[in-house]
């Protein structure tokens, strides 16, 4: 399990600088080193390998996340909330001669002040 994911991480930080290695749409590779870079990957750059080393390393991401969320999930098998009592909602008093559904009405009057408030 630790091993996975120290190879987890280690996926992630090499496909993190293989993205940054590739050369932009627009402005020809001007990260790391510009133009110099073709050189060191051939006559045709760095197009082809760095796609295909992103999408090994995409794949092996994948892979190695599939199965830490499987290991894991396979490890916790109880619910949170299943251990908990399950408890009913609390009822209302209904007053006298009430329908059911019929709105209850308050017997109790709104109070007013006995003297104005003084501002």
């Amino acid at each position: 399990m630790t091993l996975l994911v120290i190879l987890h991480i280690a996926i992630c930080v090499f496909l993190v600088f293989v993205i940054l290695l590739q050369p932009g749409k627009a402005d020809g590779g001007v990260t790391f080193g510009g133009s110099s870079s073709q050189s060191i990957f051939g006559s045709k750059g760095a197009g082809n390998f760095l796609t295909k080393t992103t999408s090994v390393c995409a794949i092996l991401f994948l892979v190695t996340s599939f199965f830490l969320t499987r290991s894991r999930s396979l490890n916790v098998t109880k619910s949170v909330i299943g251990s908990e009592p399950v408890s009913e909602a609390p009822q209302t008093p209904k007053a006298e001669g009430a329908k059911e559904g019929a709105p209850v009405e308050s017997k109790t009057q709104p109070t007013t002040p006995s003297q104005p408030t003084k501002k």
